[in-house]
């Protein structure tokens, strides 16, 4: 059973920064990409930034400049730091781990529960 558990939100005021963590955990034998998602009330869940194995990222626009994604292999981990925050970043943050090769020897994405960051103005 492979899970995913992020870590690292909270409350923090306009150009502040945070920096979420994520870590997946369980049997894996392999792992493609992993990423942070956001959904604000009522919104759908976008993509905030995405890190494949090899270390090729892709980033949201409206994040380029103040939100860096990093990735830790071995420890089948990533992080999300978060500089000049804007209320507009208001939301809450999921961690995705794709193509997950467990256990059960099938190829399988895996979503964490979520974690609230709040940015006041």
């Amino acid at each position: 059973q492979v899970q995913v558990v992020e870590s690292g939100g909270g409350l923090v005021q306009a150009g502040g920064s945070l920096k979420l963590s994520c870590a997946a955990s369980g049997t894996i034998f392999s792992l493609s990409a992993m990423g942070w998602f956001r959904q604000a009330p009522e919104k759908q869940r976008d993509m905030v930034a995405i890190i494949a194995s090899g270390g090729t990222t892709n980033d949201a626009d409206s994040v380029k400049g103040r939100f860096t994604i990093s990735r830790h292999n071995a420890k089948h981990a990533v992080y999300l730091q978060m500089n000049s925050l804007k209320p507009v970043d208001t939301a809450v943050y999921y961690c995705a781990a794709f193509g997950v090769v467990g256990g059960n020897r099938v190829r399988t994405d895996y979503w964490g529960q979520g974690t609230q960051v709040t940015v006041s103005s």
